[in-house]
Order: structure tokens, then C-alpha cells, then sequence
């Protein structure tokens, strides 16, 4: 039998060789998009040690980036189970400001008129509730806040005080059904900001005050006014168009919450003879 001598590559696949010889170099080279650099081993080193959490923002971003501030992993729930690298400190959460979680604060049925008559005194407004009398929302709840006083600084009364116009839909309301809440919150007071808490949260005391609003007789006009332009004096210069008179509440009922649910019930007698004490 006669053997088939081998056949010479052809001159395509010969050149074909003799680019892939040239390139051969090129196996270091990463193409992204048609261009290529070298990445040497200093550069992947550089690049390995850089991609930690703490360095990406700086290596990412710029003084106008996004990528301004950086969160350890373990702020993500899908990685709080992870343990830390070994040889890497235990990171400590901030401190708490003090009380932020339990707060010492003086109790007890004795202190409550107190605090009570404080909050009646030191707000400057509150949020009152009618029941309306409008065509659209007849005997739904109504609430609006407005400035309101128990008397000048040095002169408390536990009795709020209010100036109004007629031309409101709160003295609407009132003309058909005289009861009313008034709401007052600790918003105003001290401990809210110095344990940072939410104005709203029930930590924060509010104070419920509901009666019978009813229309400042002439014998008590001038304390009125006194008790109101001295906490707002710009009720001066209201206009007068408005025909502002004043108004204040007869008090049927004090309730008092100063922590987590529940509200306590203070007596008439016990609120009107205690003296204002912060809450």
C-alpha cells in the first residue's frame, strides 16, 4: 500500500500561527470594551488590599460623589450572622445617650397633679377637638391648634385661656356642642431633647384636658388679656375685622400619660391644688 505523505499547512493556517506567536505576550492583558492594559501582579495586589468595605468609598468616589460614607457589613441583615475576620477588634456600638432606654423618672400618684398643672402652664399651644358641625363632616371629630395660656409667667391658673374669631369653624363647632379636648404635649419641655426622644413618643408626657368651652364673662376680660398678650404678644396687632374675643374651659376631666399606655385619672379637687412641677 502506498503512504500518504503529510500535507503542508496551508498559508492561512500558517499565518494564523504566526499571529498567535506574536501575541503569546499578550496573555496578561484583560480586554474590556476593545481596550487592553497590563495588570501585573503589584496592581492586583493593590486592588485586593484596597477592596475592603472601609477603602471602597475612598477608592469609588470624590469629594462630590455619593460614596460619602460606608457601612460595615454587619449593618446588613444578610450578613449580621457572619463572624468577624479573625484578628480584627470587636467593633462597640455608640453609647446610648443617658436614660435613652429607661428613663428614671419620678412617679407616683402624688406627683401626677403636678406635672399635670406643668404642662398647663409651660405650653404655649395645644390641639383642641370638636365635634364638627360643618355640612360635609357633621359630628366627626374636628382638631385644630391654636395658641393658647392658663395665665401670665408668675400666675398659674390650670385653666386655658384662648382668643378667637368667630369667623373660625372651631367657634362653629362650639356654638352647636360646647365640649371639647384639649390636648397638651411635653414637646416644649426639657427632657424630650436631653434623652432624644421623638416629641410624639409616649415617654414624652401629654396632657388631656376636656370640659365645656365657654364664652370670657366682662369681670374676667382684662385677666384674660393679660394671660394671652403676655405669652403672645403679636395677638395685639391681630386685625380687628375678625372681632376676636376670648374663651376659655370649663375642666370636666384631667388625664394624664406619661409612659408607655395607660393614662392617669387626676380629680378636679387634686389639679386645681396642686402646684406646677415638671414632668
Amino acid at each position: 500500500m502506498s503512504r500518504r505523505r503529510g500535507r503542508r499547512p496551508g498559508p492561512r493556517l500558517s499565518w494564523l500561527l504566526w499571529c498567535g506567536a506574536l501575541l503569546s505576550p499578550a496573555a496578561g492583558y484583560v480586554i474590556v470594551s476593545s481596550v487592553s492594559w497590563a495588570v501585573t501582579n503589584e496592581v492586583d495586589e493593590e486592588l485586593d488590599g484596597a477592596s475592603t468595605e472601609e477603602a471602597l468609598p475612598a477608592l469609588l468616589g470624590d469629594s462630590g460623589s455619593l460614596w460619602q460614607r460606608s457601612f460595615p457589613a454587619s449593618a446588613h441583615k444578610e450578613d449580621a450572622h457572619l463572624p468577624p475576620p479573625e484578628g480584627a477588634a470587636r467593633a462597640r456600638p455608640p453609647p446610648a445617650p443617658p436614660g435613652m432606654f429607661s428613663y428614671p423618672r419620678e412617679g407616683g400618684a402624688r406627683l401626677r397633679p403636678g406635672i399635670a398643672r406643668f404642662l398647663a402652664h409651660a405650653s404655649a399651644w395645644g390641639c383642641l377637638a370638636t365635634v364638627s358641625a360643618h355640612e360635609k363632616i357633621p359630628g366627626l371629630p374636628f382638631g385644630t391648634c391654636l395658641p393658647i395660656s392658663d395665665g401670665p409667667f408668675d400666675n398659674s391658673t390650670g385653666i386655658p385661656f384662648f382668643y378667637v374669631t368667630p369667623k373660625d369653624l372651631l367657634v362653629a363647632d362650639l356654638m352647636k356642642n360646647p365640649m371639647a379636648s384639649l390636648l397638651l404635649p411635653e414637646s416644649e419641655g426639657e427632657f424630650c431633647r436631653k434623652n432624644i426622644v421623638d416629641p410624639e413618643d409616649p415617654r414624652c408626657a401629654r396632657l388631656v384636658l376636656t370640659g365645656q368651652m365657654v364664652a370670657v364673662s366682662p369681670e374676667e376680660v382684662e385677666f384674660a388679656k393679660q394671660a394671652m398678650f403676655s405669652r403672645h404678644p403679636v395677638m395685639r396687632k391681630w386685625p380687628r375685622p375678625y372681632e376676636w374675643f376670648f374663651m376659655k374651659m370649663k375642666i370636666e376631666h384631667i388625664w394624664l400619660q406619661k409612659w408607655y399606655g395607660g393614662v392617669a385619672d387626676i380629680s378636679r379637687e387634686e389639679y386645681f391644688r396642686a402646684i406646677p412641677r415638671k414632668a
